[in-house]
């Protein structure tokens, strides 16, 4: 049997390990790194590879599939496959996996950690500290958990997890997920609404949905205006499930009271968005997944992935279980 052969195409993600790269070869896998910028670069590089491999880079387009004449599967390092044409790669028999449980855990707690910065005003009062200033009263008494409706958009393995973590806080917990039968999951002591019932009965909203076409700008001003004067905005997701314009004329009118972002239209946030000046936001660099195990657990899952398509294996996770893929696979 001809060995898989695997083109890593990626810009942005860090070089593939030593390590990889031989356990690769002794399951039989012919590797190439070739770094693709252009269309031009990606059918010259991958032309002829089994497997295009990617972390964040937008090179695979629509329009490029076409130049991957022999490629079998697309294999996204990470969770979002909104860098993928996932619809056209699915019309050409090209299965698209990904790695959502690389890092799902530290999403969950980062998720978790913002709005109790949030909620407990901590780096308002970091700030207020180091500048001196000792007043135990300004600005404390805004929230607090206890028999408050979490409410959450997608409920996927990240909002699972937080879930779960939350359970102890005595929250009420509702969740929008029209892909999602809670009931088969077991978890009674979650109420499954519609979007509309979400935005305006939370007292906290967490955003844990792919970005799709469906989802683009899925918060927008009218979805705002549902939601509580006092109400907490999360998002762990993607950028562009909110409107970026519409949240900050929200923050700055007070149709919602505060939000944790870890995500942006449009990265690296702008030195200039109003976001920056807001005392009510909590702002992180797109680090949610990040932690001192989530690299090796990314380049674990990435090899196991390889090595299960090497074999003929559909892969642990993939996107598009509609694809009627160039290959024959097995369970």
């Amino acid at each position: 049997m001809k060995p898989l052969k695997v083109t890593y195409v990626e810009t942005q993600g860090d070089p593939v390990p030593t390590w990889v790269s031989k356990s690769l070869k002794e399951h039989g896998i012919d590797l190439s790194i070739h770094p693709c910028t252009s269309g031009q670069e990606l059918a010259l590089h991958a032309g002829d590879a089994d497997v295009v491999w990617v972390f964040g880079s937008p090179v695979i387009t629509a329009d490029r599939l076409g130049t991957l004449a022999r490629c079998g599967a697309i294999l996204r390092t990470g969770s979002g496959t909104d860098n993928i044409p996932v619809e056209a790669a699915t019309k050409q028999g090209i299965i698209v996996a990904n790695t959502p449980a690389a890092v799902y855990d530290e999403v969950a707690d980062h998720t978790i950690g913002l709005l109790f910065a949030v909620i407990r005003q901590i780096v308002f009062h970091d700030r207020a500290l180091r500048a001196g200033q000792w007043d135990r009263r300004e600005k404390i008494h805004r929230w607090h958990l206890q028999g408050n409706v979490l409410g959450m958009v997608g409920f996927g393995r990240i909002a699972r997890s937080v879930a779960k973590k939350m359970r102890g806080f005595s929250l009420q917990i509702y969740v929008y997920d029209p892909f999602i039968d809670l009931e088969s999951l077991g978890q009674e002591w979650i109420r499954s609404v519609n979007l509309e019932e979400l935005l305006s009965q939370s007292n906290f909203v967490s955003l844990h949905c792919p970005l799709m076409k469906e989802t683009h700008h899925l918060i927008g001003e009218s979805q705002l205006r549902l939601m509580k004067p006092e109400s907490i905005l999360i998002n762990t997701c993607r950028g562009p499930v909110i409107d970026e314009l519409a949240l900050i004329r929200a923050l700055e009118e007070g149709w919602i009271a505060a939000a944790g972002l870890d995500v942006f239209e449009q990265e690296p946030l702008d030195s200039k968005s109003p976001l920056l000046d807001m005392d009510n936001v909590v702002l992180t660099p797109h680090v949610a997944g990040c932690s001192d195990r989530s690299q090796d657990s990314f380049w674990c899952l990435s090899l196991e992935t390889l090595i299960s398509l090497a074999e003929g294996r559909w892969p642990e996770a993939y996107v598009n279980p509609e694809v009627k893929p160039r290959w024959s696979m097995s369970n």
